[in-house]
Formats: structure tokens, C-alpha cells, sequence
């Protein structure tokens, strides 16, 4: 059996995969978070599905971090915790460099003492800033920063590739997420009920705002401008569900065990438009939604499209969730 310990596990993303290798008997989970931005009621709902350990601390604490490392013997480290709104990380820099960057070093410095063989790590699209030509990404273009978070991210990736330099035994995985949708996929007498959702305040994913408006907890959903190179002027996003995201990173743990360091894109391999996004919504719940053009928003890039073609090939990676009625009826479930 193995032994996880999950940085940022009562956060969106990192319950996700906890909640998942909670499912697993091959795999002992420990989830490390200061609940910052993390909830506590997502512990306890994971704790419903199996009991598990959960630390309450701060990355930046670095002697009591590695004497958890010392204590607990972990297998893998799976790297969520951190800061992740772009406009924040453009007014307030500081604040990311510490927690995404300083942290992550604290993080990798207790993985390396400890002799902990595997790291995996979630950095995101905008390491490649803004794309001109509205082509899918892939992990080999060039890192073109255009935010603070971003930096941030591709630091902590460069510490990474620093460390597995330095020890051979050492391997990681790295996630170039683009944007996560929808919540977990769990039926109660055939009808979608999730046990873990999502949480942000302020709420920054778009079709989670969507669900504000439809719910009377927003008045009017903004689109940031409509008159970019795309095929109806609205910006271009590629969504991945969250549980198909939280299976890549399940599936990476037994990929180490044979395959050497490696960065991957997370994406669907397709994009679709802000309009497409609310077109869809307006669908599912079969009425229209209350909307106006806003200004841009600074740090945002308008195209944000994944070439998954090396997930795909490399790891075997399906996706199960590639479906973005679904998605949608998903998050408002």
C-alpha cells in the first residue's frame, strides 16, 4: 500500500483526487492543508467516504513540515496547495511568489531529504501566456509569462527540474492544467448528487459563476469583451472535468514506476467559446441567462487551447467526462 500525502486536499481540485484514492485500497492518504482557501466541511465529507489523516498546516512551516515527512514515510507527494486567482496575483506578487513559489521549495527541499521518489505537481496553462495564432498548445511551445501566477507556476516547475537533476531516483510529474469544471460524479437513485463540490471566494471559474446567476446569488454574468479573433469574438477556453483532472493524477502515481520525469498538458484537446458556454447552460436549465460586455480582463489571455495528444499517447489517459452538456448539468447539480 501506498502512502499519499495530498498538499491542498480540501481544496477544489486536491478533494477531487483524494476522494478518489480514498476509493482505492492500494492507496493511504494524508491530506496537508491550512484551510486558508481549503473548507474543513470537505475533509469531513471525505472522511464519509473513508477515514484518513489530516494535518492542519502551512507550507511555510518548514521544521514542523518535515518532521511530518519524518514521522509519516510518505510514497508520493501531490503538490495542490497554493494561490490561484490572476488578478490577485497581479495586484498583490508577493503574496504568490510565497505561497506558490517558496513553499513549493520548502515542499520539494522535505521530499528530497526524506527520500520521497515521487512528486506530482499541478502548474497550469498560463506558463505559456498569450498565443497569437489561436493554435492548441503544446508542452514543447515556449513560456511567454503574461502574470505573477504564472511565474509563480513556472518557477516552482524549474525547481522541480533542478531537483531531479541533482537526484537521479527522484521523479516527477507536472500538470499543465486549463480550466476545471463540474463536480464529483456520484448518482443517488439515478439522479447526479454530489458529495464534494466546489468552493471559491471570490468564485473565479466561469461556469461556477454561471451557476451564481442561476441561482440569484449574481445579478448578471460579465463577458470580457466580444470582439477577439475567435469564431464568435468571445475567448477561447478548453475544459477538462474535474474527475477526468483527478484521474491523470491517480494514473500517475503507477506511471512513475516505469517512466521517467515528464510534463503534460490537462485539457480535453478542444475549446469552446464563452457563448458556447452560456448557449449550453441556457439548455440545460431551459431558460436565458441575464448577461453584459464587460472590459477586459488584465493577465487573462483570450485563447487557451491543449494539444493532449502526449497524454494520450504517453500515459493511455481517456477521458470519461468529455462532454460539455454534461459538465454543465454537472456543476448545477
Amino acid at each position: 500500500m501506498s502512502s499519499c500525502k495530498i498538499t491542498g486536499g480540501a481544496g477544489y481540485i486536491g478533494s477531487h483526487v483524494a476522494k478518489q484514492l480514498l476509493e482505492k485500497i492500494s492507496h493511504n492518504v494524508i491530506i496537508v492543508d491550512n484551510l486558508s482557501t481549503g473548507h474543513i466541511d470537505t475533509i469531513k465529507k471525505l472522511k464519509e467516504i473513508k477515514d484518513f489523516r489530516f494535518v492542519e498546516l502551512d507550507l511555510s512551516q518548514y521544521f514542523l513540515l518535515n518532521g511530518l515527512f519524518k514521522k509519516e514515510k510518505f510514497d508520493v507527494i501531490i503538490h495542490f496547495a497554493g494561490s490561484s486567482i490572476v488578478s490577485e496575483s497581479i495586484k498583490n506578487l508577493i503574496k504568490y511568489y510565497t505561497n506558490n513559489t517558496f513553499n513549493t521549495a520548502n515542499l520539494i527541499k522535505c521530499t528530497i531529504y526524506n527520500n520521497v521518489k515521487k512528486f506530482i505537481f499541478s502548474s497550469l496553462a498560463a506558463v505559456y501566456g498569450e498565443l497569437k495564432n489561436n493554435k492548441e498548445i503544446e508542452e514543447s511551445f515556449e513560456t511567454k509569462l503574461i502574470n505573477p501566477y504564472g511565474m509563480s507556476k513556472l518557477m516552482s516547475e524549474d525547481i522541480l527540474k533542478d531537483s531531479f537533476s541533482k537526484n537521479r531516483d527522484f521523479k516527477y510529474i507536472i500538470f499543465r492544467y486549463f480550466n476545471i469544471a463540474g463536480v464529483d460524479i456520484f448518482y443517488d437513485k439515478g439522479e447526479l448528487s454530489p458529495r464534494i463540490g466546489e468552493k471559491h471566494e471570490p468564485e473565479i471559474h466561469f461556469i461556477s459563476l454561471i451557476v451564481k446567476v442561476i441561482t440569484g446569488k449574481k445579478d448578471t454574468l460579465s463577458i470580457y469583451r466580444d470582439d477577439f479573433d475567435t469564431k464568435d469574438g468571445t475567448c477561447i477556453r478548453d475544459y477538462i472535468h474535474v474527475e477526468d483532472l483527478a484521474n491523470a493524477h491517480v494514473e500517475a502515481i503507477e506511471y512513475l514506476d516505469l517512466n521517467d520525469s515528464d510534463i503534460f498538458n490537462s485539457g480535453f484537446g478542444k475549446g469552446y467559446s464563452v457563448k458556447e458556454i452560456i448557449s449550453t447552460m441556457e439548455k440545460v436549465i431551459q431558460k436565458e441567462l441575464n448577461q453584459k460586455i464587460d472590459k477586459r480582463r488584465e493577465g487573462y489571455p483570450f485563447f487557451s487551447g491543449a494539444n493532449n495528444n502526449k497524454i494520450i499517447e504517453s500515459k493511455g489517459w481517456k477521458s470519461m467526462y468529455d462532454n460539455l452538456e454534461l459538465i454543465c448539468k454537472n456543476a448545477y447539480a
